[in-house]
């Protein structure tokens, strides 16, 4: 790995392949989002390709939220801008539109409803939520309104990682001032004590509940502030300064994706035939900081650093793309379901029906945000991000 400055491919100041690793993320995610009606079939008895395919493509995905962390991380630090200023631009960003969009989803079972429509329908948008979901009282919505100070509803459970994304922005100045000040090797060691804190998930469900300090009286180990996604902003940081040749990326991050990839499907199957699996036990594997998807993410993001893209209109794309990308992220959700529905009359080949659901979804959603900018122009903002 050579050390490389940060390359910017455009007089604007651009940084290019940054937006083509938010491809990556954005496309990804929505492709995990359309394997939901795979993993979760509603109706019980899936045919046995169903399982199979959702397992291989969400398997495949689990890169899609660490990229989104690590392309913050490589923006973001450090910190240049004045504590209260950057808290007030970035969180107020999110903030608003989390919670508009949050309401949207919360209320709409009981749009449903108020249409006529047969309940079941919900599951075709939310396949994962179960009868509980199928409710279309405006009492439930309200439930799940009261729900948003605290947790994400049932409804809207992609919004997950918007609670952990304001938790990043609050932390992120923190977290810079040691960033600024640390050598290269100070970074490396603290992304070793990362990856291994990345191995404990796995410790406690197949050796020991407890190690390093941890029991019942105390949650916070040896490595606990070496955990979690703040690993993710720092391998981000670090990797925008190094790049790999056209050889690393074959015989260095091909193998390290396989062997990741191998890891996290068949202990993703295994887990998931357990007799009565706990839900912790079903995403054990599945868990986006853990070694195996560390192993698979590194490569992604490398790959886009690697592609680059100099035509003036894919430039312009991409850049809309960021522009519309929060957006697209907020509203995904009501078209994945719907896409999935779409392919399978088509009669596509089940193995290709999560990714050509995700395009569907994708362009859709990107139609969608893009055209609240043309409407409202800044003022989309508001409930775009």
């Amino acid at each position: 790995m050579k050390k490389k400055q940060p390359t910017k491919l455009t007089t604007s100041n651009r940084i290019v392949w940054l937006d083509v690793a938010r491809l990556f993320a954005m496309f990804t995610v929505v492709c995990c989002h359309c394997a939901d009606p795979f993993n979760f079939y509603p109706g019980g008895n899936p045919p046995p390709e169903i399982p199979l395919w959702g397992a291989l493509w969400g398997s495949f995905l689990r890169p899609c939220v660490p990229l989104f962390v690590m392309i913050t991380g490589a923006l973001m630090l450090p910190v240049r801008e004045e504590t209260s200023i950057f808290y007030k631009k970035r969180i107020t960003r999110v903030f608003f539109p989390f919670v508009i969009w949050s309401v949207i989803y919360a209320l709409f079972p009981w749009f449903t409803g108020l249409l006529g429509l047969d309940p079941k329908i919900i599951l075709d948008f939310f396949a994962y939520g179960g009868d509980g979901i199928m409710r279309q009282e405006f009492s439930a919505a309200l439930e799940y309104i009261g729900e948003i100070p605290f947790n994400f509803p049932i409804t809207a459970v992609h919004m997950w990682y918007i609670y952990l994304l304001i938790g990043l922005y609050l932390y992120l100045p923190i977290f810079s001032a040691w960033v600024e000040k640390a050598s290269e090797k100070a970074k490396l060691w603290f992304l070793v004590a990362w990856g291994i804190a990345s191995l404990l998930p796995y410790f406690n469900e197949f050796a020991s509940e407890y190690i390093w300090g941890t029991c019942s009286w105390n949650a916070y180990g040896m490595l606990y502030y070496f955990a979690g996604f703040n690993g993710y902003l720092l391998l981000g940081h670090y990797l925008r300064n190094h790049s790999w040749s056209n050889i690393q990326l074959l015989f260095v991050g091909v193998p390290m994706f396989v062997i990741g990839y191998l890891v996290t499907y068949y202990g993703f199957i295994t887990m998931r035939d357990l007799p009565n699996p706990t839900a912790e036990q079903y995403e054990l594997f599945w868990t986006y900081n853990s070694l195996n998807v560390i192993m698979m993410t590194i490569p992604f993001f490398m790959l886009a650093k690697a592609i680059k893209v100099t035509a003036p209109k894919l430039v312009a794309l991409l850049a809309n793309l960021t522009k519309c990308g929060f957006g697209i992220y907020m509203v995904h959700f009501f078209f994945t379901g719907p896409a999935v529905l779409l392919v399978r009359a088509l009669n596509i080949p089940i193995p290709l029906q999560i990714p050509c659901a995700a395009i569907v979804a994708f362009a859709v959603s990107w139609l969608f945000a893009a055209g609240m900018y043309r409407i409202f122009g800044k003022g989309a903002k508001l409930f775009m991000g």
